[in-house]
């Protein structure tokens, strides 16, 4: 008897398990993770499953529209704009080099870049709140002659690693530039975008450069650095801070959208498991009772046959 009712209740992982990949198809794709929860108030017999999903990361790209590929331009400075997917990040890369950043608004965007002395390849890439990379813009070649600063030597040049940083409001938020070319000492002038003073800065000879600013308020700051050698040689770029908290009203409408963990407490395996073990259990009966019968049986034919 209690071999037929182990074998019966055998059955029901496999069946809960099915029940529970059925249930998936129920979710939102993707799934990042399933994990077992508590539950405050558990039904009896129910077991609780938290499934955490994530956002998919953007298909449609940002594309360059100005300036138009083949220009020759005989200043460093350049505004380049273009369409975009609105509400995310877009990154401006020149000859693969991140070069700026600003928040697509509208279904657009417009950053303004120093360029590279000789050709300059440039592309943009999309970005979520999540950071997932979207598809690459088209490739905009133009060209910079430098003729102004030639006997300056080097054009000044700053680069970046992060096109969005963040931090708490009320946080310190550290920003590491790179500066090449140019003579020092250099001068900087940073506008954080949050109405503050612009923050001027001095440095004496090229290489990483940390500027950091303390926002009071949450929300979406464009930030924009400028800097300048000894000899009057200026380079710059945007970037976009990120500064967490509580919003007020008129901040909400500004700030990115969050990044957000769905969870889902699926009941639907535990449930059906639960249903299942009652005709599990009375097919166990069941089996257990015919075989005990047919022994009754083929133990009386053999009585009878003695």
């Amino acid at each position: 008897m209690s071999q037929k009712i182990h074998l019966s209740v055998q059955w029901v992982l496999p069946i809960t398990i099915g029940a529970y990949l059925l249930a998936l198809l129920f979710l939102p794709s993707p799934v990042s993770a399933i994990n077992q929860i508590p539950t405050p108030d558990p039904k009896p017999g129910s077991y609780g499953i938290a499934a955490t999903k994530t956002q998919d990361p953007p298909t449609v790209g940002a594309t360059i529209t100005t300036p138009g590929s083949g220009g020759s331009y005989n200043t460093n400075a350049l505004t380049v704009s273009g369409i975009c997917p609105d509400g995310l990040l877009v990154q401006l890369y020149n000859n693969g080099v991140m070069v700026g950043s600003t928040m697509c608004t509208n279904g657009s965007f417009t950053i303004e870049i120093s360029l590279f002395a000789g050709i300059n390849e440039l592309s943009a890439i999309v970005y979520d709140n999540l950071e997932q990379a979207g598809p690459g813009s088209n490739t905009i070649s133009v060209t910079y002659t430098d003729t102004q600063f030639t006997a300056f030597g080097a054009l000044v040049t700053l680069t970046i690693s992060y096109g969005r940083r963040s931090a708490s409001a009320g946080a310190d938020l550290v920003w590491p530039l790179q500066l090449s070319g140019g003579n020092g000492p250099y001068a900087f002038s940073v506008d954080w975008g949050d109405g503050s003073d612009e923050v001027l800065k001095s440095q004496s000879l090229a290489g990483l450069v940390n500027i950091n600013h303390v926002f009071k308020k949450a929300g979406i700051y464009p930030v924009n650095v400028k800097v300048t050698d000894s000899n009057g040689v200026s380079a710059f770029l945007q970037v976009i801070a990120l500064s967490n908290g509580v919003l007020d009203g008129s901040e909400a409408a500004e700030v990115v959208e969050e990044t957000k963990e769905v969870t889902r407490v699926i009941w639907i395996p535990a449930a059906i498991a639960v249903a299942l073990c009652v005709p599990i259990f009375w097919l166990g009966r069941r089996s257990q009772i015919t075989s005990l019968r047919n022994k009754m049986l083929k133990e009386r034919d053999t009585y009878k046959e003695k």
